[in-house]
């Protein structure tokens, strides 16, 4: 396969080492050109920060670590502010003046598709059209990327995803076996991410483990702050083994593409 260029758009910094960071590790290592943008810097993160810090600063710190570890060739910011933890982004009075929820989505899209026609992309990769779990600024990078692969003709769209009917198994699973934070709820993923019917790609990133989990590590800002550990914290207490199991697979949809089709690597295509 000649080399590509794949665009993955995330909306904080940490997103793209949960959802993607095997895919981007395997097209870097195929000889792939992998590009990281986020809309936001993630400064309304949860963190236990040193005196005169800013989170933002920081995460974006960890970020470019995170980037590093995974072989991308750039990283980008397009400047948003982070619209914070509520799921409907909390109360507007209280979000920066430019929270990425309240941008203009033609002009986002305008922002990350200059970025897609520089780079002559040939690969996006965004999120589903519930953001995953649901966070109001997800579910902005659902719609922002859609468009901006309009405007740049960018060919392949995938939507990072999982899938959810194993997920919901494994969770439960370790929900016997680890104490999670107190702001996880697992009712919560019984409605989010992709059921597996609808699922196009199933990406095997077991060979990138070690990377995916380096991306994690990268993080660390994320790891601590709230009461008790943070979700991150926890999954990086999961055995290399195990962790291999349960982070092995990356999921995407493909909506371009007829139901059922199974399709194991970014750039194949349906039979």
């Amino acid at each position: 396969m000649p080399p590509r260029t794949a665009v993955f758009f995330h909306a904080h910094p940490d997103d793209e080492a949960l959802l993607t960071a095997g895919t981007m590790a395997m097209l870097a290592a195929e000889g792939h050109r992998v590009v990281l943008v986020v809309a936001t810097a993630g400064e309304r993160g949860l963190a236990e920060m040193e005196k005169g810090e800013a989170l933002g600063e920081r995460r974006m710190r960890e970020l470019y670590e995170s980037a590093a570890v995974l072989g991308c060739a750039r990283v980008v910011c397009l400047g948003y502010g982070d619209s914070g933890l509520s799921p409907s982004g909390g109360i507007a009075e209280e979000r920066p003046d430019n929270a990425f929820i309240d941008a203009d989505s033609e002009e986002a899209a305008k922002a990350l598709a200059a970025v897609l026609e520089e780079e002559k992309a040939d690969l996006l990769s965004i999120y589903d059209p519930a953001g995953g779990y649901g966070h109001p600024d997800h579910v902005q990078v659902h719609r922002v990327g859609r468009r901006a692969a309009q405007i740049a003709e960018t060919p392949i769209v995938l939507e990072a995803t999982v899938n959810r009917d194993p997920l919901i198994r494994a969770l439960r699973l370790a929900g016997k076996v680890y104490t999670f934070p107190p702001e996880f709820d697992l009712r919560t993923f019984e409605s989010a991410y992709t059921a597996g019917d609808q699922i196009t790609h199933r990406i095997n990133v077991r060979k990138y483990a070690r990377q995916k989990r380096a991306s994690m590590t990268a993080h660390v800002s994320q790891a601590s702050g709230g009461d008790g550990d943070r979700t991150l914290a926890v999954l990086l207490k999961i055995p290399g083994p195990l962790y291999r199991v349960v982070f092995g697979t990356e999921w995407y949809v493909r909506r371009d593409l007829p139901p059922g089709t199974r399709l194991r690597h970014p750039f194949d295509e349906a039979p």
